[in-house]
């Protein structure tokens, strides 16, 4: 998507070049590349940390990565197989274990381990720790779903997208490890990305693909130094990400509730290639990495790629499985999933790369594409499709929230001269897929009992935006048939970014808005998350931006400080029955309720 690749294969971001000086890396090679990925996982058996996830009522899924012995790296095959004993207590002193059990680790899935835990309490705080090798892990604290019968209790979560380690530090994940109010965090995708360390030099096709501030290179590197393609690699690289502090922090804090992106596979991913893949089999082109010679980029079979990413990604993240590794009724794997919050709110977690078609340009021949509106084209493969609209068609709760990726409104391009009328600004988009969207809009429409509120990632900015069933007939109050919040990316280049100032940002963002008059907010400079809280009355967001001294990135760039902050911006909300975007409005207060403790 257009604020998301590195300069060498998007032009939409200008950042500044670095000097061919630069390409040498300072010996960084790939053994040492390793270094900081081994020194954690030689730090102790579980340097990894816990984690928790895929909450319901009366189950939790406990997630750890062990290293019995120091050969036993991430990405390595080697180690021994070593049973791992888990504990779940009512209490974080375990003087009142309620569960217990042994797995055992192996190099099969790379020494990490998951453990779903049944018969529990509904809405209660419950605390976990594993065992293996004599050594015990950090206590990690989460708890089960609000979903009694007859009862609605507070729903409240964070929900972030877009955290790029070369891109800076991870203070927002640090803000979200310090509240204590929190249900779970959804992870709408791009928890990690795949790009190497290689800088970009001016004037140099193909110099590098390294993404972020160049004021962290040789500060937070990608381990390894090069992109991701192979089971190894995948495997190397979350296990970088879960050496930050803050992030293992995160997990430690709260349940997760995860789906990933085109990033945890390769930019702009569809059903059988993406943007950043070559093939050994296409045509030659050229191609140019630093201390190898020209030629094709060595990227084999596209699927086969993507088995190795979606096999490191269910080792290291708190997913569920079972289904998952069973195919569904269409091609691949079964990452979609709902859960329930009583009759408060239902939560659809959708999956849009896996089996999506193939992009497509915007306009062809100065003509707007036909391609865009063709019902045989789609985002969602057709049966989750259906699943998704049947969903939301037929639910009965007051809400039905959607965990998607790319932005779901129609957003037109800022017509310039030359702009083809109708244009809109990028098809990686549901604007690229019209017919599903229509679809999607056509069941918010048709949904009498519950109000949709689409949860979305990707796009690095924060927006608020109501739902038209008809987008040229919009007036701002006629017919809108859900909303849409979208939230901010955690470190990844945003519209500041994009296009080299704050004003520059905020005038390109008023331009959106000027065409495309349901976008009731748009922020484009800072970075962080969003906290969503739903009542029976109304859901509202509240967006977060990391910030420094105070500075959320009008003058000073937070991602570079590793003591930056968190702070309140602003909240935008719909209240039950409106299906439109209201605000801004106060900052959320306390819960109206809190887990059980027993």
């Amino acid at each position: 998507m257009p604020l998301d690749a590195p300069l060498s294969r998007r032009t939409v971001l200008k950042g500044g070049a670095v000097t061919a000086a630069a390409l040498t890396f300072g010996g960084l090679t790939s053994e040492a590349a390793r270094a900081a990925v081994a020194e954690t996982a030689r730090s102790g058996v579980f340097g990894f940390g816990v984690a928790s996830g895929d909450p319901t009522a009366t189950e939790l899924l406990l997630w750890t990565r062990v290293t019995p012995t120091p050969e036993s790296l991430p990405g390595s095959r080697r180690g021994p197989a070593v049973p791992v004993r888990w504990e779940v207590a009512a209490d974080e002193a375990f003087t009142r274990i309620v569960r217990s059990g042994n797995v055992v680790a192996d190099v099969s899935r790379d020494h990490t381990v998951k453990v779903v835990v049944n018969r529990l309490t509904p809405y209660t705080r419950w605390f976990y720790r594993f065992t293996c090798a004599g050594e015990t892990s950090p206590v990690g604290r989460t708890q089960t779903a609000p979903d009694e019968p007859g009862q609605t209790h507070a729903l409240r979560m964070a929900f972030v997208s877009c955290s790029n380690w070369t891109g800076g530090y991870f203070t927002a994940y640090r803000g979200i490890a310090a509240r204590d109010d929190l249900d779970f965090v959804l992870h709408l995708g791009d928890y990690l990305y795949e790009y190497g360390n290689a800088p970009r030099v001016a004037g140099v096709a193909g110099s590098g693909d390294r993404y972020g501030p160049n004021a962290l290179i040789g500060v937070r590197d990608h381990e390894p130094v090069h992109e991701m393609v192979t089971l190894e690699d995948y495997r190397i690289r979350h296990a970088l990400y879960k050496t930050d502090p803050d992030l293992q922090r995160a997990h430690q804090q709260h349940p997760w509730i995860v789906i990933f992106d085109d990033h945890e596979i390769t930019n702009d991913a569809y059903d059988f290639g993406a943007e950043n893949h070559e093939r050994d089999d296409d045509p030659a082109t050229p191609y140019t990495e630093p201390g190898k010679p020209d030629g094709i980029k060595p990227e084999g079979d596209f699927l086969f790629r993507r088995a190795k990413a979606f096999q490191a990604y269910l080792e290291w993240m708190p997913i569920r499985e079972p289904a998952m590794w069973q195919p569904h009724a269409s091609k691949g794997r079964q990452f979609f999933r709902r859960f329930s919050f009583g009759d408060l709110a239902e939560l659809s977690v959708i999956d849009t790369r896996q089996n999506r078609s193939e992009q497509v340009p915007g306009t062809v021949d100065g003509a707007l594409n036909p391609a865009l509106t063709d019902p045989r084209r789609h985002l969602p493969e057709p049966p989750q499709l259906d699943w998704l609209t049947k969903g939301i068609r037929t639910g009965r709760t007051a809400w039905h929230l959607v965990g998607n990726q790319t932005v779901f409104a129609r957003v037109f391009a800022v017509p310039r001269p030359g702009t083809v009328p109708g244009s809109v600004f990028n098809t990686d988009q549901w604007d690229g897929y019209q017919a599903d969207q229509r679809a999607v809009l056509e069941a918010m429409a048709a949904a009498e009992r519950t109000d949709p509120v689409v949860l979305t990632g990707d796009i690095h900015s924060s927006w608020a935006n109501d739902l038209p069933r008809d987008f040229d007939g919009y007036r701002g109050d006629g017919n809108s048939v859900g909303v849409e919040f979208v939230c901010p990316s955690v470190t990844s280049n945003g519209f500041k970014e994009a296009v080299g100032s704050a004003a520059a940002a905020t005038a390109t963002t008023a331009a959106f808005q000027g065409a495309n008059p349901w976008v009731r907010y748009l922020e484009g400079i800072g970075h962080g998350f969003v906290v969503l809280d739903v009542t029976p009355e109304r859901v509202q967001a509240d967006f977060w931006f990391i910030r420094s001294n105070g500075d959320k990135g009008l003058a000073v760039d937070p991602r570079l400080d590793p003591q930056a902050t968190v702070g309140y911006e602003t909240s935008f909300a719909t209240v039950k029955g409106s299906r439109k975007v209201s605000g801004p409005t106060a900052e959320l207060g306390p819960r109206s309720d809190s887990p059980r403790t027993v």
